[in-house]
């Protein structure tokens, strides 16, 4: 239906298009019954509380728009990858405005799998290069703890959180001032892209980032969800807990967001608001966990000692603590192959080809070109949680 508006002074007619009804009309459909978008998963509501952009009406249409999220950087350039892959087993590689110093770039840091040839640092430095984009978002503004293994994946790890006296000054820092004796004083905090290469070169293949920002350190953005699955639990049976977790977050009208781990689980992160302390977090993920775990008894043990857990799965909201951390998505794992957390999508879940490990550094970036990051929303720290009983 075509509808000619009123002819405003000076101006041209107008004229409005309207479809109305055809063969694709849905009888009783209404638009109020579908309040979320198909782009973001948010509602209105949602977006209002935690936007992405703050519109200036006293600017021109080209400059009218402010980003409130984190300055991502431009992507590698071939100049740049033929750079890195040219040097010798030492160099200097200039990347996101830095100086770097790269050393022992063809010692291998991940054996390889079956069929496949061992990951080098190189090969690992610059796929810290080539994710920072997607990464950046995740770990901004947070404290980061470093699962180092200078040696390799082959070798034991360990914990790093304090940044080095050796350090580039230009590496972003954070000194937490709830540190007491003996404890982190300076944390690294991944607020541009080069720090988390300097990371990658440092020899932490595995990088986790505090659940709760630096400007508020004892305020959770995030309730975390752990599918730890035990020796004796099959991967189908993971997958029906992970299933049992969407349910309950559909019951509870939440967005959460899950991951395989790149080793044997799954992972879910539900974003929310600022206000609820850990405990509060924690005592809720734990009242989520227990309704869960009360539908399949036979799969879940809540004993901590792994040898108590007789082979079972532990549901773990412990993690919902100051301090404590999940891996971060799209960090490897320090296993063969070079295996990657990776965020999916809950209906991924019904996908028979879906395995913890399934994706690497070798890989998950072509997954990315093809379908995006799926885990956007966790960036929307919108939500607040509902009463659980």
């Amino acid at each position: 239906m075509l509808v000619r508006t009123a002819r405003q002074e000076g101006d041209k007619e107008q004229w409005l298009l309207f479809h109305k009804h055809d063969e694709h009309t849905v009888e009783g459909w209404d638009a109020e019954d579908f309040p979320r978008s198909v782009l973001s998963g948010r509602t209105n509501e949602e977006v209002l509380a935690d936007p992405d952009e703050l519109w200036h009406s006293d600017r021109r249409a080209d400059q009218a728009a402010e980003s409130l999220r984190v300055a991502v950087p431009d992507p590698l350039t071939d100049d740049e990858l033929s750079a890195l892959r040219d040097l010798g087993s030492s160099g200097t590689w200039e990347v996101f405005g830095q100086q770097l110093r790269l050393t022992n770039l063809d010692k291998v840091l991940f054996p390889a799998r079956e069929g496949e040839e061992p990951v080098t640092k190189r090969e690992f430095i610059e796929y810290a290069g080539r994710i920072a984009q997607v990464l950046l978002p995740y770990l901004a503004g947070r404290a980061v703890n470093l699962h180092r293994h200078p040696d390799g994946a082959q070798t034991k790890g360990f914990w790093h959180k304090e940044v080095p006296d050796h350090a580039p000054e230009w590496l972003p820092r954070w000194d937490n001032p709830g540190a007491g004796p003996g404890e982190t004083q300076t944390y690294l905090v991944v607020d541009e892209a080069a720090a988390l290469v300097w990371a990658a070169n440092y020899g932490a293949l595995e990088w986790h980032p505090w659940t709760s920002p630096t400007t508020a350190s004892d305020c959770p953005s995030y309730v975390m969800f752990d599918i730890d699955p035990g020796e004796g639990t099959t991967w189908e049976e993971a997958l029906d807990l992970a299933r049992l977790h969407r349910t309950a977050f559909e019951a509870l009208n939440l967005r959460a967001y899950p991951k395989v781990t790149g080793r044997r689980g799954l992972q879910v992160w539900v974003p929310i608001r600022r206000g609820p302390s850990f405990a509060d977090t924690r005592a809720w993920a734990e009242k989520v966990s227990r309704s869960i775990g009360a539908m399949v008894p036979d799969l879940v043990s809540w004993r901590w000692e792994v040898k108590a857990r007789k082979g079972l799965a532990r549901l773990d909201y412990t993690q919902n603590a100051v301090n404590k951390t999940l891996v971060a998505p799209y960090s490897p794992r320090p296993s063969a192959g070079a295996p990657v957390s990776v965020p999916i999508t809950w209906d991924e879940l019904d996908d028979p080809e879906l395995r913890p490990d399934r994706w690497t550094i070798r890989t998950v970036l072509d997954r990315l070109d093809e379908i995006g990051d799926p885990f956007q929303g966790v960036l929307h720290h919108d939500q607040t949680l509902p009463r659980v009983r």
